[in-house]
């Protein structure tokens, strides 16, 4: 059986809800790496479920660096909620960060690159880990980078 305090820390590494988190403790044995292995493996799995949902809501998001490099980003969710909740705001943030350090041509191409703050994620799968926490789709519908 799984200790609380596992549960916690396992749900504050990786934001999926109680009872998931007890359950891949429990699968993995105990064993914390193991349920954090499981529990990104079946975020994944549910994310790959909800790719055909419609996002109708979203933000726009712009960062600036240095007044000299910008980016303009329009990310896309299910609903207004989401696109006003932390996670989802952050998510935005660190994509528009993104395409002002890394200049990628498209969408697929940003996609695929290693992030910026953590070189062993990918940004497909930063966005799949917000997809997980809210439970929603999510799509980076468009944006566009400019610099002097």
């Amino acid at each position: 059986m799984a200790k609380a305090t596992d549960i916690q820390k396992l749900r504050e590494l990786t934001g999926a809800g109680v009872m998931i988190c007890k359950k891949a403790l429990d699968e993995a044995g105990g064993v914390f790496d193991k349920a954090v292995a499981l529990i990104k493996e079946q975020g994944f799995k549910r994310a790959a479920e909800k790719e055909g949902r419609e996002t109708k809501a979203g933000l726009i998001k712009t960062y600036l660096h240095n007044d000299r490099v910008g980016a303009l980003l329009e990310l896309n969710c299910e609903t207004d909620f989401v696109a006003r909740s932390d996670s989802f705001r952050e998510l935005a943030h660190s994509l528009a960060m993104q395409i002002v350090a890394m200049n990628p041509k498209d969408i697929d191409e940003l996609l695929a690159e290693p992030y910026i703050k953590d070189e062993s994620v990918v940004i497909n799968d930063l966005v799949k880990g917000v997809i997980l926490k809210t439970g929603e789709n999510i799509k980076v519908k468009r944006f566009v980078r400019y610099e002097l």
